[in-house]
Parts: C-alpha cells; structure tokens; sequence
C-alpha cells in the first residue's frame, strides 16, 4: 500500500497489521506528545485490506550511541556521539589546519618575497627576489624544516577565526535583515564582509606572530616572538598593519560572490548543479578576487614587519621599497 509522511524532527518506530471485516479508503492516525508526522494510508477496495498503525514513543539519543564494543573494533564511531554541527564544524577545522599545513612552504615564500625590499632596506639594490631564490635561500640556510617555520600560529588561529566568523556572521545577519524578514543578496555581502572584519580583528595578532616567526631571523617559538614585541615595540605592535587587512575584506568577498554567480549563471544549464563546474568556477572566482585584493596583502604584510618605515596605508602604497605585485 502507498505510505506518505511529512518530515518530523523526531525518530519513530511503526508496525502495521491486518484488521478482517473493516472497509476504509484513508486514516490519518493521532499521534503521541509532540510528534507532529501526519500518515496516510490509501488501501485498495475490499474487507480485509485495512492496516492499523501504531507509533511508539521517540527513541532518545542515547539509544543510539555506539557500544564499547562497536568504539573499539571502529574508533570512528565516537563521531556518532558528536552533536551534527560540533562535528561539521571540527571536521571544517581539522581540514583547514591540514590545508595551511601542506601549503605552508607556497604562503613562507610568498612572505620572503613580499617583504624582501623592506628587511633589507637601503643595504641592497636589489628590491625583489624572485620565487626561485625565495625556494634557494630556504633550503640553504635553514634546511626542510625552514619552510614550515611560523606555521604553528595560522594553523592555531584556524579554529577561533572560523567560530567567530560563524558566530558574527549569524548576527549580522539579524542587523541586516530586510523589514519583511528577508536577507537580500546586498544584506548577504555585508553581513559577510563584517563578520570577516571581526574574525580578523580578534585573531589578528596570531597573523602577526606568524609573519615575525617566517620572515625575521633569530626567533624560534611564539613566546619568543610575543614577548620581545611587548618588551621592544609594545601591545599595539600586533596590530600593525590592521588597516590594509579590513579595507581587503569587503572586496574580497564581493569580487568572490559576484564572479562565482556570474560564471556559473552563465554556463548552460545542464552544467550549473555539477560538482565539478561548482569547484571550478569557486577556485576561479576565488584566484581573482585574490589577485584584485594582492596590492593591500603586501602593504599589511610589509607594515607588520619589526622596524617598518610604514606607519599608514598611504605611506606603503607610495613607499619606494614596496613593490605590491611581488608573486
């Protein structure tokens, strides 16, 4: 017989069975507590081919948690015990901490080259270094194990980054919501954008350690770094460079939603719902929002150097040892 039910936030269990001698076309069964699935049975013609259902009460969590022995055979089970957004988000965590790890060697090089004409001031002609030297001075003077150095504070900063910008991003969300209760795509970019401006300012210290650790000589751990910057320069020291980092924040994300939309609204339709045309047109729109946005990434990172000459965004731009498009 065709069974048809409504979703329901709650687990259930039903049994049937034949009743003799009773002639009903459809019944809709009341159910227990709060239970709100509404079921339908539509039954042929005839005496006999009525089914009577029977709902037991919802199942609680704990029902379904794994046994010790099934965590022991498959560790992996404890994840069922794991609330579905925890879990979601963990996993976001432990995947970007695995991301900036691989790409750690890529983003330390991109630091040398980013920051050379500053560090060496006015002791060499030479301003810019290119990408294989960058990979040559590395190996040279510090080994492998130099193009992981200053890792360990990005891949620290993953985990309060992503809960605040998750966090804000849900109020502001609130803030910018229409007088009908909707989120207009306008409403979307800012929400966005601020909730970015927030995680970046709460984790931007983190950013700084990460630069003074990959680029300046002599430092080995993170107290190292932090305590000679409150000793030396003082506590407004990690936030050098701020400035830049939020004024890239809301271009970003524009340039990223708008040409993500318009590439793949442009595809034929039978491509757009394709997972493969998904990460495609993200890695695009992603590269280019990048590149629109390199320009103020330089700045912040040659004003968060020790000892920088640059103390405005203006400074930097029109600076003779900043060279903005260093790749």
């Amino acid at each position: 017989m065709p069974i048809s039910a409504s979703p329901t936030e709650e687990r259930a269990t039903l049994s049937w069975r034949k009743i003799p001698h009773f002639k009903y076309d459809a019944v809709q069964p009341r159910l227990r507590r709060n239970t709100t699935t509404t079921l339908t049975f539509a039954t042929a013609t005839g005496g006999s081919k009525f089914a009577s259902v029977s709902v037991a009460e919802p199942k609680l969590h704990h029902d379904f948690m794994p046994t010790p022995s099934q965590l022991f055979k498959n560790p992996l089970a404890a994840f069922a015990i794991v609330p579905r957004d925890a879990a979601l988000f963990s996993a976001g965590a432990i995947a970007g901490a695995a991301a900036k790890t691989v790409t750690a060697p890529l983003d330390r090089i991109k630091l040398l080259m980013q920051t050379h004409g500053v560090r060496l001031g006015q002791d060499s002609a030479k301003k810019a270094i290119s990408f294989i030297e960058a990979i040559a001075v590395i190996g040279k003077e510090e080994g492998i194990q130099g193009y992981w150095k200053g890792n360990l504070p990005q891949v620290i900063r993953v985990v309060p980054y992503s809960a605040v910008q998750l966090f804000a991003y849900e109020i502001y969300k609130k803030i910018f919501k229409g007088e009908n209760g909707e989120l207009s795509v306008a409403g979307r970019l800012a929400a966005g954008a601020f909730a970015g401006m927030t995680s970046t300012f709460i984790t931007y210290p983190l950013d700084v350690l990460r630069l003074r650790l990959a680029v300046e000589p002599g430092y080995r751990t993170m107290s190292e770094v932090a305590l000679s910057m409150l000793r030396e320069e003082g506590f407004a020291s990690f936030y050098r460079g701020l400035g830049p980092s939020l004024i890239a924040i809301a271009p970003y994300i524009a340039v990223n939603f708008c040409v993500f939309d318009l590439l793949k609204k442009s595809l034929p339709e039978k491509y757009q719902k394709r997972t493969e045309t998904s990460i495609l047109t993200a890695v695009l729109s992603a590269s280019l929002a990048t590149l629109t946005c390199y320009p103020l990434d330089t700045v912040r990172r040659q004003m968060q150097l020790k000892g920088t000459p640059y103390k405005t965004v203006l400074d930097a731009l029109s600076g003779e040892d900043c060279s903005l498009l260093t790749f």
